[in-house]
C-alpha cells in the first residue's frame, strides 16, 4: 500500500518513515526522498479531487511495477518559501532496487502528472521542464 495526501503544511520525514515500518520484519530497504524549494517563494494550487485521484493512480501503477513496496507519497501546497519541504517520497521494500526504482519513478511521474500548478514570487508561473519529461518518459518503456 502506499499512502498519498496533499497538504499545506509541513511533514516530519522521519515520523513518516517510522510510521510506514513500525511493526515490519519483512523490509530490507528504504529510499526517502525530500524535494525541497530552491530560491524564490512558491505558490502551488490544485484541485483537490483531481489531484488525490492522480496521486492514488501514479501510487497504484507503483504498486502494479512494484508489487511487494509500500509507501507514503505527501505533496504541499500553499505558500512555500525557499529551502521549505513540498514533497515526500517514502518507499519500503524487502530490497533496495525496488525501493530506489519505485521512489525514482514516483518523483518522475509527480513531477510530470500530478496536477499542481507553481507560481513563482515576482516571475509569474513555472512552465513544466522538458527535462522532467524526458526523465518520465522512460518509464513508459516496457
Amino acid at each position: 500500500m502506499i499512502t498519498t495526501r496533499t497538504q499545506p503544511h509541513p511533514f516530519d520525514a522521519a515520523a513518516e518513515t517510522a510510521a510506514l515500518t513500525t511493526g515490519r520484519t519483512d523490509i530490507g530497504a528504504i529510499v526517502t526522498f525530500t524535494g525541497l524549494v530552491r530560491d524564490v517563494a512558491l505558490t502551488l494550487e490544485h484541485y483537490p479531487t483531481m489531484t488525490n485521484r492522480q496521486l492514488a493512480a501514479i501510487a497504484a501503477e507503483a504498486l502494479t511495477r512494484w508489487p511487494g513496496i509500500a509507501g507514503t507519497v505527501i505533496h504541499r501546497f500553499g505558500t512555500l518559501a525557499p529551502g521549505d519541504p513540498i514533497v515526500l517520497v517514502a518507499i519500503a521494500s524487502a530490497h533496495r532496487a525496488a525501493a530506489f526504482e519505485a521512489a525514482e519513478f514516483l518523483m518522475d511521474w509527480l513531477k510530470t502528472r500530478a496536477p499542481f500548478w507553481k507560481h513563482e514570487a515576482g516571475a509569474g508561473w513555472v512552465a513544466a521542464k522538458s527535462s522532467d519529461d524526458e526523465a518520465a518518459a522512460r518509464w513508459d518503456k516496457p
